[in-house]
């Protein structure tokens, strides 16, 4: 979760660590406006290095350190907050990407975000709105990645559905085009599987429905090339563009055959896959032509990443969406998010909690820790834990959602600090920030219906004291037997609750 500088930088970064391609774009900030200043990409292949126990190889994860060393130069200085880093389908299956983060996190001094396969389609979707006239009717997009495919139906800036499926351009090569063969069977093979694929989604993508189809991908951009390059269009992808380079792939047969106009040599390997799965979505959808557009991932994370400098933060809108939907107690919610935000401030440099993820997160959690009450209130916690990891919500990555889960699993009863602990060197100071919610709701027990005293705090290691006015606690018996059996909960996780 990187953290936000109070002001806009100058320069901004945005890296796609691709299942098939590392790309990055860096940018400079005018006037609200993105210039880009410079776009470098690099046929990484991270997910041809997945075996089938799901393991990065060594030598894929030694292509990715290799690109990101090259990238590194151009985004050293810039502050926090100026790069963010997301990593996709190869990394969301990686069963070793921690090893792989780990190392990346070195390299470029920035942490490195696995997003969602729908996290990933809203900011497809986002990039590609930002590079296209601003019509008004509504707009799919897809977008053929190396491990995924990603569905967007939207309007204007704003996404209304978003899919992924589990279909690529290099994990479809891996499967029916390993060796570089190329004959009528496979493509077959790798068309049903798409089309397959495909059926889950269909239905509820017509049932919206669309005005223009873009796709946003090297794979829709080489087959539009390909089949400018052979007179039967300007550049768009159609049906009779397709037939055509389906039966001359089948002429050619060998991929290192392939030496077709809009076709990189590097590209050619995962091409026919890229096809096959193209034209199951040109069937699928019954799609008369498709465009291309240079946004995509990447443009997505920079527009992103500056609508949370210009405070248009999605992870609000998000929260603000999942409240609602799971019928939060609103007043309550503010008043341990105010109380939970007034102790961090007392105890933040004693407590290393200066960083503004730290306040972000604390927040978030105040905001929605009663969201499992909706399903029961036995184990209400669980339930809102179990929510929050699992559930799409656009803006957070994978462990944004997991910090912010184990924040809410935790601010009642026993707090599970194994769970803590596998966020290493952070897992500290997330059981600080827990210590701290579960202050604030222990604080607001009674929900408002008394009028609560002022309270000094202070935190020194693993000792948290409050102190009361004199005689209020004795005078509030139900706060104090509240506080009497809080120190007996953070004694279990070596914290020591002083309450006077």
């Amino acid at each position: 979760m990187p953290d936000i500088p109070a002001e806009t930088p100058s320069l901004i970064a945005a890296i796609d660590l691709g299942s098939n391609s590392f790309h990055m774009v860096l940018a400079k900030v005018d006037h609200g406006e993105i210039r880009i200043l410079e776009r470098l990409g690099d046929k990484v292949q991270l997910a041809a290095g997945l075996d089938e126990e799901r393991n990065l190889s060594e030598e894929a994860i030694q292509r990715g350190l290799d690109c990101l060393r090259r990238f590194a130069q151009l985004i050293i200085g810039l502050p926090e907050g100026s790069v963010r880093i997301v990593g996709t389908n190869a990394l969301r299956e990686a069963v070793n990407r921690s090893e792989f983060i780990r190392r990346a996190e070195e390299i470029v001094g920035h942490p490195v975000e696995v997003i969602s396969g729908r996290e990933e389609a809203r900011l497809i979707y986002l990039g590609v709105s930002h590079t296209l006239p601003d019509n008004p009717g509504r707009r799919l997009v897809a977008d053929i990645g190396g491990g995924s495919t990603e569905f967007i139906i939207g309007q204007r800036f704003e996404s209304q559905l978003r899919e992924s499926l589990q279909m690529g351009c290099v994990s479809y090569t891996q499967r029916y085009f390993r060796d570089g063969k190329i004959t009528p069977a496979r493509y077959a093979q790798a068309y049903t599987a798409a089309r397959l694929e495909l059926m889950g989604i269909e239905y509820s993508l017509r049932r919206l429905g669309w005005q223009e189809a873009v796709g946003a991908s090297g794979t829709i951009r080489a087959v539009g090339l390909a089949i400018q390059a052979a007179g039967l269009g300007g550049g768009e992808i159609n049906p009779e563009g397709l037939a055509w380079l389906k039966r001359k792939i089948f002429k050619l047969g060998e991929v290192d055959k392939l030496e077709l106009e809009g076709i990189k040599p590097d590209r050619r390997p995962i091409f026919p896959a890229g096809l096959a799965i193209t034209e199951a979505i040109f069937e699928a959808l019954e799609l008369k032509q498709m465009t291309h557009s240079e946004g995509a991932l990447r443009e997505g994370v920079l527009y992103d990443l500056l609508g949370r400098h210009h405070h248009e933060d999605v992870r609000e809108r998000t929260l603000s969406a999942l409240m609602e939907r799971c019928h939060v107690d609103i007043e309550q919610a503010a008043r341990v998010e105010a109380k939970a935000l007034k102790a961090l401030e007392e105890v933040a440099s004693s407590w290393e909690l200066d960083d503004d993820w730290h306040r972000d997160l604390l927040l978030w959690a105040a905001r929605v820790h009663e969201i499992g009450m909706d399903i029961a209130h036995y184990h209400y916690h669980k339930h809102g834990a179990y929510l929050i990891e699992h559930s799409d919500l656009p803006g957070f990555s994978r462990q944004d959602q997991q910090m912010l889960a184990l924040l809410v699993r935790g601010h009642r009863r026993n707090i599970p600090q194994d769970k803590f602990a596998e966020f290493g060197d952070e897992g500290t100071k997330l059981l600080r920030l827990c210590v701290l919610l579960r202050f604030a709701i222990l604080f607001h027990h009674i929900r408002g219906t008394s009028a609560m005293p002022q309270v000094k705090l202070k935190a020194d290691g693993n000792i948290f004291a409050v102190q009361f006015p004199k005689g209020w606690l004795e005078a509030n018996p139900l706060t104090q037997a509240d506080f009497e059996q809080e120190a007996q909960w953070l004694k279990r996780i070596d914290v020591v609750l002083k309450v006077s």
